[in-house]
């Protein structure tokens, strides 16, 4: 049912319904809203699987010139290669000492590995900053 009065004001000032208009917007913005779903599961599946990942199981303070950390490297494959950093820390959090272990392609995916880290003074930890590879330079 129309109204006279909205049709003779719609006459008047040139409106014109346009029933096809707001299909057309939620349409796009339906395209807009699964276009940004892709992405970001997109995102998801290739993050969530690094080539690299390690972690700290362990360290011994040896002497006041030395430490030894025991780290576990985990490889997507066995033949990519990785090189780990670990860092000794002194008393007041400053590294007193670094070394990187490289982990040669070819070996098993899973390893356990030992880091001899040589100290400028006294360290009391050790810290695992993460592994690296060719491809990924985002320690983990």
């Amino acid at each position: 049912m129309t109204d006279p009065v909205t049709d003779h004001l719609d006459a008047r000032y040139g409106r014109v319904r346009r029933a096809g208009r707001r299909s057309l917007l939620l349409a796009l913005g339906g395209l807009l809203v699964l276009a940004g779903l892709a992405w970001l599961v997109w995102v998801a599946v290739l993050h969530s699987t690094p080539p690299v990942a390690s972690r700290l199981i362990g360290f011994e303070i040896v002497s006041p010139s030395a430490a030894k950390a025991t780290i576990e490297v985990e490889r997507s494959d066995d033949v990519t290669a990785a090189a780990c950093r670990v860092q000794a820390k002194a008393p007041d959090f400053s590294v007193v000492g670094e070394v990187t272990v490289n982990v040669a392609a070819g070996g098993p995916q899973r390893q356990m590995l030992t880091a001899d880290v040589t100290t400028q003074r006294a360290a009391t930890a050790v810290v695992l900053i993460g592994c690296t590879t060719p491809g990924s330079d985002r320690p983990r």
